[in-house]
């Protein structure tokens, strides 16, 4: 990325008219501070391959950690749309740092906010809205990612307090995290979540390495070797799949606003450049090749932001489907890695350098389009909606 972030989001069809005031001082709070203190280190740290940690105060600042909880819980009390745009200005900064709040905010605070006692609420939500406690959801294993309901992860009663056995596998935050949110069966072979702590023993966090994508954002895995948990930190208020899948569609919505962010930047980037760039005598912008690709970028841009427009007022009026917001996850990494690729090849050679952010967005991509279900999964999640045939079995 240019020493200065110069940075301009595009809006085609004017949609800015369909914001709040509210909403858009809060877009602009977001993008101040990622082009303050997120764009200038960014590349460095995932050059390096190292989380920026430093910046965790700021994310909670501009009200990242669990926008849309409550303010009686340390929450900002937005609503969906502004919980979308913030997750839009940050990943325009960086996957990685969005992974970051959005584990906290949709896949921490979420399940302790509507799965939790009201002393769990009180013991864990204001703290982790301040980023004083980071936390991390571990729900995918080594040997059951798409298929979670398979999960082996168990806990067993013993009088005053559970013991809980198992692996969890590509945990973002883990690493650093003060709590995890464990999904693992009881006895019964039931799925609950559980509140583990860091320091309870037998509770380990070994990180991974040797990524190409999401480089500056800590991944881990979640060891449970005899643990033993309090009985207060079990979720009482769910049972069943329909626990950790309602904190996915939370995170999911989130990613289908900030897929986009990177796919605006890739398109901006790629911009700037055709107009600078001379070849032939003229700016290569004015080539058709180049036209053409650019005028696709901003169409698919533009279709995007209606989507997820659409979908944070049916998230707002409680009206959302988990299959629409899979429909709209899959569509805006789809069209944020495309863009991301075309606007590689638009900056030839010094596209793959870190002057410019287009290959850290390209390579991010690759875990986004993976992980809160992978593309595939969410096309067949589709076509189960439409069909009424569950091809998953």
């Amino acid at each position: 990325m240019p020493k200065t972030d110069q940075y301009q989001a595009p809006d085609y069809y004017l949609l800015d008219e369909l914001l709040t005031d509210e909403h858009k001082l809060i877009r602009q709070t977001a993008r101040d501070w990622v082009k303050k203190e997120l764009s200038p280190i960014i590349e460095e740290y995932a050059q390096k391959a190292q989380f920026p940690k430093q910046l965790l105060k700021g994310l909670a600042e501009i009200g990242a950690f669990g926008p849309t909880v409550p303010t009686e819980y340390g929450g900002a009390g937005l609503d969906y749309i502004a919980y979308g745009i913030i997750m839009q200005e940050i990943e325009r900064g960086d996957s990685g740092i969005r992974s970051t709040a959005s584990v906290q905010g949709s896949l921490v605070m979420y399940p302790i906010w509507a799965y939790g006692s009201e002393d769990q609420k009180m013991k864990y939500l204001p703290k982790l809205a301040t980023g004083e406690l980071m936390g991390c959801f571990g729900l995918t294993e080594p040997d059951h990612g798409s298929d979670p309901g398979g999960l082996t992860t168990n806990f067993k009663d013993a009088g005053d307090h559970y013991i809980l056995n198992g692996a969890k596998m590509w945990i973002s935050n883990a690493p650093f995290a003060d709590i995890a949110i464990v999904w693992a069966k009881n006895e019964s072979g039931k799925i609950q979540g559980l509140i583990v702590e860091r320091g309870m023993e037998g509770f380990s966090t070994p990180e991974t390495h040797n990524k190409w994508s999401l480089r500056a954002s800590a991944t881990g895995e979640l060891v449970f070797d005899n643990v033993k948990v309090p009985k207060e930190n079990l979720l009482p208020n769910v049972t069943g799949l329909k626990g950790p899948l309602g904190c996915l569609n939370q995170a999911r919505y989130g990613i289908a606003w900030g897929a986009l962010g990177c796919a605006m930047d890739c398109y901006y980037t790629a911009l700037r450049y055709a107009k600078q760039r001379q070849q032939f005598g003229k700016p290569i912008a004015g080539f058709q090749l180049q036209q053409k690709k650019l005028a696709e970028m901003i169409t698919e841009i533009t279709k995007a932001q209606l989507l997820v427009w659409r979908l944070g007022m049916l998230k707002n009026n409680n009206r959302a489907t988990a299959a629409q917001i899979s429909m709209a996850k899959r569509n805006s990494v789809e069209t944020a890695i495309t863009i991301a690729r075309e606007a590689r090849q638009m900056l030839g050679g010094m596209g793959i350098t870190g002057e410019y952010s287009i290959m850290r967005h390209m390579m991010n991509l690759e875990s986004v389009i993976t992980y809160e279900g992978t593309h595939d999964i969410h096309l067949l999640i589709t076509g189960m909606d439409i069909t009424g045939e569950d091809a998953f079995k």
